[in-house]
């Protein structure tokens, strides 16, 4: 089974408090997220930041408008300098995401590194290659187009 990482870098004109208080708010998902995915939190405390432990459940969809469960889990926090969430029922056979962030001179250097398998052996690879590759790497795109405009436009102080 072949093991994937997607890596995403970008600074932001935050302060390391505002950028912690933004990121590690599970309903601040929703506003990062393209909308054709129809991104849905199903069932959280929206009123809390992340947490070791947290169940965030929410359906999303990815394929031909199909709705997808998808469950992760919040299993390491280090605030505010990051945190990992692992998916516990989804798509993938394995999905561990890590959000980092590293004040330097301009705000707040953000990376996203996410390591993740498909299931169905030979199937999964070629899934990989002709849609889910791209797919991940437009979501995303979109997430750091979003992230410059709402935090980079000075929508956000």
């Amino acid at each position: 089974m072949s093991t994937y990482v997607l890596r995403r870098q970008q600074i932001v004109k935050l302060s390391p408090e505002k950028a912690w208080d933004f990121f590690s708010s599970p309903k601040n998902l929703e506003k990062i997220t393209p909308q054709e995915l129809s991104f849905n939190i199903t069932d959280i405390s929206l009123d809390r930041k992340c947490y070791p432990g947290q169940m965030i459940s929410y359906t999303v969809k990815p394929i031909l408008g199909i709705p997808l469960k998808w469950v992760t889990e919040i299993t390491h926090v280090k605030e505010p300098h990051f945190f990992v969430d692992e998916q516990r029922v989804g798509p993938y056979s394995m999905w561990h995401h890590e959000h980092h962030f590293r004040q330097v001179e301009d705000g707040i250097e953000m990376t996203d590194i996410v390591h993740y398998k498909l299931p169905l052996g030979i199937l999964g690879r070629i899934a990989h290659r002709l849609f889910v590759k791209k797919q991940l790497n437009q979501i995303f795109d979109y997430r750091m187009q979003a992230m410059e405009k709402y935090f980079n436009g000075d929508q956000v102080q």
